[in-house]
């Protein structure tokens, strides 16, 4: 029923690019909590045959960017929500680079007007493969939601990078999340 795919090709993009949500899942090494986050937006990008990246515009956890510093796991996944049921997943090993560090503003060019975004998430894809998503149900898209975008809204820029420092040094396992710079010296 599955079909594996050599390289992200024109009809993964299409349906890739269809989808309006997709879902990010990773693991610490050894015992630990296993991370699934639902993402929206237009925040993934393909950036080749076997590389993505999404625009990480924050949350409440730090696992994602915490998982990928200790062993760099990612799985993406895609649902089709109308249509024909498919799902897609993309396994690989995944970087994260944030607001703070070297190289945040050329990836975070790849984006449009997103404020306040805390990281850039790229991954090198070594398995694209779908399967028949019979088990997702059909759902309409009404629309993005907003709160994320407005929650940041009225802080000046320092005041959202000290939240961030504070907010996501850990994670729930303890692991490393965001590094202030003088600190990672």
């Amino acid at each position: 029923m599955s079909k594996i795919y050599e390289t992200i090709d024109d009809k993964v993009t299409a349906f890739i690019a269809a989808q309006k949500m997709f879902f990010v899942a990773t693991a610490p090494s050894g015992h630990g909590h296993v991370n699934l986050s639902p993402k929206g937006h237009d925040t993934f990008r393909i950036l080749g045959p076997h590389e993505v990246a999404y625009l990480d515009l924050g949350g409440s956890g730090i696992e994602t960017v915490a998982h990928l510093r200790q062993n760099g796991r990612i799985t993406f996944m895609f649902c089709a929500m109308d249509g024909p049921a498919k799902i897609l997943r993309l396994y690989g090993k995944g970087h994260a680079v944030c607001f703070d560090e070297p190289g945040f503003a050329e990836k975070r060019a790849l984006y449009g007007d997103f404020p306040k975004a805390r990281a850039v998430i790229t991954a090198r894809i070594s398995r694209i493969q779908d399967s028949c998503g019979w088990g997702v149900p059909l759902y309409e898209f009404k629309g993005e939601r907003d709160q994320l975008l407005r929650y940041n809204e009225h802080r000046t820029d320092a005041e959202w990078r000290e939240r961030r420092y504070t907010g996501n040094a850990l994670s729930i396992d303890g692991l490393p999340g965001l590094i202030r710079p003088e600190e990672a010296e």
